[in-house]
C-alpha cells in the first residue's frame, strides 16, 4: 500500500513544482506560490489514489501525510486552506509516527488554527529535539515575526540560513531577516 500512496503523493509533489521557484530561481514558500502553475491533472490523480486506498485498514503514515497534502492541494488559495482538518490529520500522524519532523508540522498547523503564541509554546517544546536543525529555526522564526517579536525572528531566521544546506532555503530565509530588519529601523 505505500507504494500506491507513495506514487499518489508523489504526483502531487511534481504536479507543485512549476510554482515552486521564481523566474529568479528563488523559493517561493508554499503560502505564496502562484497555485494557477500547479499541474492539476497531476493533484487530482494524486487525490484519486489516496481517495481510494485511504478508507483500507491499517492507516498508516503515509497515508496521513498523504492526506495533508491533499488538504493543501484542494485549496484555492493558501488562506482557503482548511488548518483545522490538517491539525487532525498531524494529530493522527504524531499518534502513529512521533517523529520530530511530524511534531513540527503539527506545530505549523497548531499555529494556524489557535495562533502564533500557541505554536511558539509547542515549539519549544521541541528545542530538544530538534533545537539545532535548521527548520526548527525557520519554523520558529516565522511564528516569532506572526507574534511580533520581529528582532527575535530575524534572529531565528539567520540561524535558519546558517544552518540549512540547501541553497534556495538559505536565500529565502536571509532575505526574510533582511526584510524584517530593515522594517525595524
Amino acid at each position: 500500500m505505500p507504494g500506491l500512496v507513495g506514487r499518489g503523493f508523489l504526483r502531487r509533489r511534481y504536479a507543485r513544482r512549476p510554482a515552486r521557484l521564481d523566474g529568479d530561481g528563488r523559493l517561493v514558500p508554499l503560502e505564496a506560490q502562484d497555485r494557477g502553475l500547479w499541474r492539476r491533472e497531476l493533484i487530482d490523480e494524486g487525490i484519486a489514489i489516496l481517495t481510494e486506498v485511504l478508507p483500507r485498514p491499517p492507516t498508516g503514515p503515509y497515508q496521513l501525510q498523504a492526506a495533508i497534502a491533499a488538504v493543501h492541494d484542494e485549496a484555492e488559495l493558501a488562506q482557503d486552506t482548511d488548518w483545522p482538518q490538517i491539525l487532525g490529520l498531524y494529530d493522527l500522524l504524531e499518534r502513529l509516527d512521533p517523529s520530530p519532523m511530524a511534531r513540527l508540522g503539527r506545530v505549523v498547523a497548531l499555529a494556524m488554527v489557535a495562533g502564533p503564541r500557541a505554536g511558539l509554546t509547542a515549539c519549544e517544546e521541541l528545542a530538544g529535539e530538534l533545537g539545532d536543525h535548521h527548520r526548527w529555526f525557520a519554523v520558529r522564526a516565522h511564528l516569532l515575526q506572526d507574534a511580533g517579536e520581529a528582532r527575535a525572528a530575524v534572529r531565528a531566521f539567520r540561524e535558519a540560513a546558517r544552518r540549512t544546506a540547501s541553497l534556495p532555503e538559505r536565500d529565502y530565509l536571509t532575505r526574510r531577516a533582511d526584510r524584517l530588519s530593515a522594517e525595524q529601523k
